[in-house]
């Protein structure tokens, strides 16, 4: 399994009523999720209407595929970032 953050971004003219609809929704599919081992932590900006969600998957394929089960995908743009442990220098690659 290999760890991603994945960057949400709310569309330009999302209308944010309807995103605060189905939250309830949204934190089951992401308790599901988490019961899985499919993602992580997750933080949110509203200031900047920016989700991040650490992800575990076998691909940024796998991914990409984890997020967008959640309901509130639709209003999403989503960007992907591999995600890989810092090395020491002069430690081992």
């Amino acid at each position: 399994m290999e760890k991603f953050m994945v960057l949400c971004t709310f569309k330009q003219g999302t209308v944010m009523s309807e995103v605060f609809a189905v939250v309830a929704e949204e934190q089951a599919q992401v308790a599901a999720l988490e019961a899985e081992g499919r993602v992580g932590s997750i933080h949110l900006s509203l200031a900047r209407g920016t989700v991040f969600i650490e992800t575990f998957a076998g691909d940024a394929a796998d991914a990409r595929s984890t997020v967008e089960t959640l309901p509130m995908a639709k209003w999403w743009d989503i960007d992907l970032f591999p995600l890989a442990v810092p090395v020491m220098p002069g430690g081992a690659a």
